[in-house]
């Protein structure tokens, strides 16, 4: 038995006064919401309405129920127009996942223009260098990063932009060992590695105007899998690192950092938004999949 359909039922007749004239209203038979009716007053052991031929009234127990239904009916219709309303309006918390660089040199910037517009949402950030199941750890969107296009999967992906890595070390490194003037010339210096997935650990892919070309790395004295830990180690002097250039921009306009070989870059990757799905898609998560895409250009440039 459908009891909150018939709890309806049972409202539009007391309101209406005959089971006639609710039949009307909702557009169905007499029979049905008399049986609809009966069927409550069944499930509750209680009778709701005492029905001459000429009219119906409600008893005492009717009444006090009707009171209930009313309260129930405007919660359900509440959370209707709210549930319809994430559609329409951001508001709420929306969970977001990044890797740690681009989590703090992308994402909470964006996060910081995105409040400002909606300020109805809380955002949730995690930040760590794993592959998260949406689904099962609740988030709304994670922000993907890959030399290509992502794996087929469930989930939904747009492509934000892209970004590259560069060549840096500190002006202490550089004035006691020296500029290196070719990639021949990396061999003579300390290149510090950084082992995550979409870089490789042991070589460095560079391209210019005239074609690509493959670093081997020596074996190093450091490596580490986050590019903002990194970062800190060539501002400290300890060698020549590739870092994406959302990380080392604001230590390269500092002069914290000097670019090595400027005419090289290293492997362009993209950056995507990935979310459960288009049906029906929260407002939240759309208006900020929106505000990351107008972001994306100037937040990964160097410039």
């Amino acid at each position: 038995m459908d009891t909150f359909r018939n709890m309806r039922m049972f409202v539009e007749v007391a309101e209406a006064g005959s089971f006639t004239a609710a039949a009307s209203q909702l557009g169905t038979t007499t029979g049905y919401v008399s049986r609809s009716v009966s069927d409550l007053e069944s499930h509750l052991r209680t009778r709701l309405l005492n029905r001459t031929t000429r009219r119906i009234a409600l008893t005492e127990a009717g009444e006090r129920y009707l009171q209930r239904c009313y309260a129930i009916t405007a919660s359900v219709a509440e959370a209707e127009a709210e549930a319809s309303n994430a559609h329409a309006k951001p508001v709420g918390t929306l969970r977001v996942h990044a890797m740690s660089s681009l989590g703090q040199n992308y994402v909470v910037p964006a996060v910081a223009a995105y409040q400002e517009r909606y300020p109805a949402v809380t955002v949730d950030l995690t930040l760590s260098q794993n592959v998260p199941d949406l689904l099962e750890e609740g988030y709304d969107v994670a922000l993907r990063v890959a030399p290509g296009s992502l794996p087929d999967s469930a989930y939904v992906s747009r492509r934000l932009g892209t970004f590259y890595s560069i060549l840096c070390a500190s002006t202490k490194y550089l004035a006691i060992h020296g500029v290196p003037q070719t990639v021949d010339d990396l061999s003579n210096h300390t290149c510090l590695q950084v082992a995550m997935p979409v870089f490789p650990a042991d070589r460095w892919h560079l391209e210019d105007v005239k074609g690509e070309y493959e670093f081997t790395l020596p074996d190093g004295r450091f490596k580490v899998n986050v590019p903002d830990a990194m970062a800190v180690a060539v501002v400290e002097g300890m060698g020549i690192g590739a870092l994406p250039t959302f990380t080392v921009r604001s230590l390269l306009r500092s002069g914290s950092l000097k670019r090595v070989l400027p005419d090289y870059q290293l492997q362009t990757l993209n950056v995507f938004a990935v979310y459960a799905s288009r049906q029906y898609l929260d407002a939240k998560i759309k208006t900020w999949v929106e505000l990351l895409r107008d972001c994306t250009d100037g937040a990964l440039s160097t410039e």
